[in-house]
């Protein structure tokens, strides 16, 4: 971000937790983002602890509702690792058997990050808040629900939400066109 010259604008789109990744990149460089896109993704604000978000969702969350997810103490932190049952039936639901099994293939340990996003300060208005940001829904996610994306939505105050019907959790697989016409309709607009 730090060497993209100071006329240029880019378009940041982060997918599920990597809509935290965007927002740090937007709070550090917010006169070089043009917009951040959250495909549902997670969306932090500016009144919370960037943990805020994820700690609503696993509130929401119950425990059953991980299924055949791994939770493992890794020294001062937690790690995850989806099961198969949880990606075909809460991400890739939608998705190819293709996908999904490349998925499987692909997984890694992974974290939701809460015990160092805890200990963040809040995102500013000054960085963050400064930069439009727009949501891409995906209606059928079962991983992030729609009535949580929509929660995020409202909790972060984002105006430009565009839907895509049908979507599961991995829109660019399962409803690719659509996205692609998703993120072109949202370019066009902060270009």
């Amino acid at each position: 971000m730090a060497t993209i010259p100071p006329n240029e604008k880019v378009i940041l789109v982060g997918h599920s937790l990597g809509g935290l990744n965007i927002a740090l990149a937007m709070d550090n460089f917010p006169e070089r983002v043009a917009v951040g896109v959250f495909l549902t993704a997670f969306v932090p604000d500016i009144e919370h602890r960037p943990s805020y978000v994820v700690e609503q969702y696993s509130e929401r969350t119950p425990a059953t509702g991980w299924l055949d997810t791994e939770f493992l103490p890794c020294g001062n932190k937690t790690s995850m690792l989806f099961g198969p049952k949880f990606l075909s039936t809460k991400l890739y639901q939608l998705s190819s058997i293709e996908d999904l099994e490349l998925a499987k293939t692909l997984l890694r340990r992974g974290s939701l990050f809460m015990e160092d996003l805890s200990q963040q300060k809040n995102f500013s208005e000054q960085g963050y808040g400064s930069v439009p940001r727009a949501f891409i829904v995906c209606t059928e996610d079962i991983g992030i629900p729609l009535n949580f994306q929509l929660w995020m939505i409202q909790n972060a105050g984002i105006n430009d939400v565009i839907e895509i019907k049908g979507a599961d959790h991995m829109a660019m697989l399962c409803k690719p066109q659509e996205l692609c016409d998703s993120l072109l309709q949202i370019a066009a607009k902060y270009d």
